[in-house]
């Protein structure tokens, strides 16, 4: 068995911890402490947080996407496969590390999605990029954490409270979507999606995009366009 080598170590700005980036052979993975944020192994779920949007965005002339949370790209590689060549792609990294990595080291695995002309990279939280936008995006994707807490980060429940979610759906254009990635389910996330006046669906994808493993959760959480009734 090869051993996991320690490429590279990033502290989180506000975070209680560090990230770290480990290889072992061809595969890499990015950890804080024990859990496994991420591994270039398992790319179905958050390939298919963005399949699952830019299928509902067919039809869209220029559509424009916020991801936040760059991780090993996965999310953005599947966007830029699926999107056309008018959309506009903003990807708010708050690791300026992640990026650094993502240009170093698993560059590979990147290919040419960061030049891509469709694509902005802001090294900034995405906390930020909502709350200053108004009716901006035809959808925002989030993976910046293991789900709505903050794991890596206590400052990104913001993302996720009522605050956070009403600042959402302000920089959401009518029939916009919110997508959230999670390890698994959370009731009260649900809810407070709908008091927040999102219609809510609940999508369980494989974490390897094949039968078997673990399940993760996509919710689509739409904001209603005039006379558009909210689930």
């Amino acid at each position: 068995m090869i051993p996991w080598l320690q490429l590279d170590t990033a502290k989180v700005p506000d975070g209680p911890g560090e990230l770290r980036l480990m290889r072992r052979g061809a595969e890499f993975s990015i950890m804080t402490g024990s859990t496994e944020l991420m591994n270039s192994r398992l790319s179905g779920s958050e390939q298919a947080l963005a399949t699952t949007v830019c299928a509902r965005l067919v039809g869209r002339a220029r559509p424009q996407m916020l991801i936040g949370g760059l991780g090993m790209g996965f999310t953005l590689r599947a966007a830029l496969a699926e999107l056309g060549s008018d959309a506009g792609i903003v990807v708010a990294e708050l690791v300026p590390a992640v990026v650094t990595w993502a240009r170093g080291p698993m560059a590979e695995i990147f290919g040419d999605s960061l030049s891509d002309p469709r694509v902005t990279i802001r090294e900034e939280d995405v906390g930020g990029l909502i709350r200053a936008a108004r009716t901006a995006y035809d959808a925002i994707l989030l993976d910046v954490d293991n789900g709505p807490d903050g794991l890596t980060r206590a400052t990104n429940d913001r993302l996720y409270d009522t605050a956070g979610l009403g600042a959402a759906r302000a920089a959401l254009r009518p029939g916009g979507m919110l997508a959230v990635w999670s390890s698994g389910p959370d009731a009260d996330f649900t809810r407070r999606l709908r008091k927040a006046g999102f219609g809510v669906e609940e999508v369980r994808v494989r974490a390897n995009g094949k039968r078997g493993g673990a399940r993760h959760i996509i919710w689509i959480a739409t904001n209603p366009g005039a006379g558009q009734p909210r689930n």
